[in-house]
């Protein structure tokens, strides 16, 4: 397993920048805009991880501005830890055969999500490429928010 980001969600993206890399000296390392989901995510890193991080080897912090306004509290524009397994698969097995609940279930073979004893919501991602869909993940319905 390796830690790859925090998600922080923002309201107003020019004021964050300017905190997150005027003041604070972060460097943006990658951007993706997405018209169809009305979103921007901005991974930013250290200075000193921020080649590492353009190749997804050092952690980020990724700033998620979603375009239709909303306001965030109790804790949501904390959006959630990422980590990345060998294989998602067995993993998220582990994690359920413990009874963890897995929210959002890895049906694509990629992505999966579950929550901490604490409520914090928690993303699973694939090493490299997706692995195959296969059963029971695929037909796995979501359970509760993630």
């Amino acid at each position: 397993m390796r830690y790859l980001h925090t998600m922080v969600r923002v309201k107003d993206l020019d004021a964050s920048m300017r905190f997150y890399t005027d003041l604070m000296g972060l460097q943006e390392v990658r951007r993706i805009e997405n018209d169809k989901g009305r979103f921007t995510l901005i991974f930013l890193a250290a200075p000193e991880d921020a080649e590492a991080a353009k190749s997804l080897k050092a952690p980020c912090v990724e700033l998620t501005y979603n375009w239709d306004p909303e306001d965030y509290t109790g804790g949501r524009n904390f959006g959630h830890l990422a980590y990345e397994v060998d294989d998602i698969y067995a993993f998220c097995r582990n994690l359920m055969d413990n009874g963890v609940t897995i929210n959002r279930p890895p049906r694509d073979g990629n992505m999966a999500f579950v929550r901490s004893p604490d409520g914090i919501s928690i993303e699973i991602l694939q090493k490299g490429a997706a692995l195959a869909p296969t059963e029971p993940w695929s037909s796995m319905e979501n359970t509760g928010s993630w």
